[in-house]
């Protein structure tokens, strides 16, 4: 095991305005470890009136910044990459609060600085357009930072889905007010403290607490142009509705439910390596997880019998561990509906083989490949979040797209097959925004990355996760 230290952090605040800490109105929140269960930090969190303050200072820096020339921009930003890359203790704090590993922790800084890269470089996308469409005219179309954005992220990557999000707005001129999750908020406040140290004062302003106060506090502020969220479906669409009554843009990657489709042609070992990234990664808590997964029957034994070993050899414990494969969830109540979930579909009949168990005392949930779940229980119907493999066989691929069909949630998909070709035509069969042909990654900073249906709107990455934060002014003037 490794050594730890004593608490990382204490009686820190929620709540940074102009770079700086500030005393929060709200409750004092209390930061457990789920390796061990004990706290690792105190977080006195903010209020509508702190979110309310942090607009204030936003709207006061962006007017500098949206002038400032895309050279100096992108010098800023990839200063904070370089940040990132360096910065071994954040990728430390990301696994002791969250339960990734830390090798995980360590690449999800690694992405985040991509983010930051990426968005330095398409920066120098942004140049004013001369347009001669119609005779006796000539159209000058200036593009600009659409103003303050608010952007709210979740605790299962608690640097990078930040970085997506903030990444674009700053490179599109656009200043920020951000609200981590409850569960993330030592990640998330050092992850913000670390891009303050190259920023401008006042261009990035952190309130962490209620999220349904501290959202309505930004979007009756009619200075907040734009919406930027990460998480549920069900508070994306809460969300959604107030936005929608104050006029206010929206882009939400929400929920998932990924199927995932291993053909009879498909090399069995690396289809199994596949999915255990796919599925097993951060703990199981990716919104592009594998699912639901579909093996043709005439690899059913063959690859079950593979997908158990590796379940078998999965290693659960301390993040921080060099050995450790697979860290805590991060909530008991999420243990808890995990264990519940596995105890359903035994009981109704599905066959389970599980993991190794945990020698400690944290919030750990034995990794599971559930064999033969019924389709029209909410556990086959709904997203697992968590390390619980679900995998039915087929003969005719008619039965795998049509249950993917059922679900309104369109976000990732995955094919696994010696034919890359039709693989990717398969793919394309399914109504989802982001998959992969043997491939468990599929997202990288230079595409789009959005979902359809319940899945979100909008997207993120790639030139269109630059687009919602611009906006346009044509000017036609006569011309000979």
């Amino acid at each position: 095991m490794t050594e730890k230290g004593p608490i990382m952090h204490d009686d820190i605040s929620g709540v940074r305005l102009s770079g700086r800490p500030h005393a929060g109105d709200g409750p004092r929140y209390e930061v457990v470890e789920p390796a061990t269960g004990r706290p690792i930090g105190h977080v006195a969190t903010g209020t509508g009136r702190d979110a309310a303050r942090a607009v204030d200072v936003a709207a006061a820096a962006l007017e500098e910044w949206r002038t400032t020339s895309v050279p100096r921009r992108g010098a800023v930003l990839r200063a904070i990459a370089g940040r990132l890359r360096a910065a071994s203790g954040l990728a430390e704090t990301v696994a002791r609060e969250t339960g990734k590993c830390r090798r995980e922790a360590s690449a999800e800084l690694a992405l985040a600085a991509d983010y930051f890269d990426w968005y330095a470089g398409l920066a120098h996308t942004l140049t004013d357009q001369v347009l001669s469409v119609r005779p006796g005219l000539r159209h000058h179309v200036r593009t600009g930072p659409i103003g303050v954005a608010a952007v709210l992220t979740p605790w299962n990557f608690p640097v990078s889905i930040p970085a997506r999000k903030i990444a674009p707005a700053l490179a599109a001129g656009c200043a920020v007010v951000f609200k981590p999750s409850e569960l993330s908020l030592l990640a998330s406040l050092a992850f913000a403290e670390l891009c303050e140290s190259e920023l401008p004062e006042g261009l990035l302003n952190t309130v962490a607490g209620d999220g349904p106060e501290i959202t309505g506090a930004w979007l009756d502020d009619r200075r907040v142009r734009l919406l930027h969220f990460t998480g549920s479906t069900a508070v994306g669409r809460s969300i959604a509705r107030a936005a929608g009554a104050a006029l206010t843009p929206v882009v939400m990657e929400l929920g998932g439910r990924a199927p995932f489709i291993v053909l009879p042609d498909a090399d069995l070992d690396d289809a199994a390596d596949t999915l255990m990234v796919a599925k097993f990664r951060n703990n199981g808590a990716s919104c592009i997880a594998a699912n639901n997964v579909w093996v043709h029957e005439e690899v059913r034994a063959e690859f079950l019998n593979r997908l158990a070993g590796r379940i078998s050899a999965l290693v659960p414990g301390d993040p921080l561990d060099e050995r450790t494969t697979l860290g805590p969830v991060r909530t008991h109540e999420m243990a808890a509906r995990l264990e519940g979930l596995i105890a359903a579909l035994d009981s109704a009949g599905a066959r389970v083989h599980w993991g190794r168990r945990a020698e400690a005392s944290g919030w750990y949930v034995p990794p599971a490949l559930v064999v033969d779940p019924a389709t029209d229980g909410p556990e086959w119907r709904e997203e697992v979040f968590g390390p619980v493999a679900l995998v039915r066989s087929f003969t005719d691929l008619k039965e795998p797209i049509a249950d993917a069909s059922t679900t309104a949630h369109g976000l990732a998909g995955y094919i696994c097959t010696g034919d890359a070709a039709a693989g990717a035509k398969l793919l394309a069969r399914l109504d989802v925004g982001i998959g992969g042909v043997n491939v468990a990654t599929p997202a990288t900073p230079e595409i789009p990355f959005g979902g359809r249906g319940d899945s979100g709107i909008g997207y993120e990455g790639g030139l269109p996760g630059l687009l919602p934060f611009l906006t346009h002014q044509s000017t036609a003037v006569p011309h000979p």
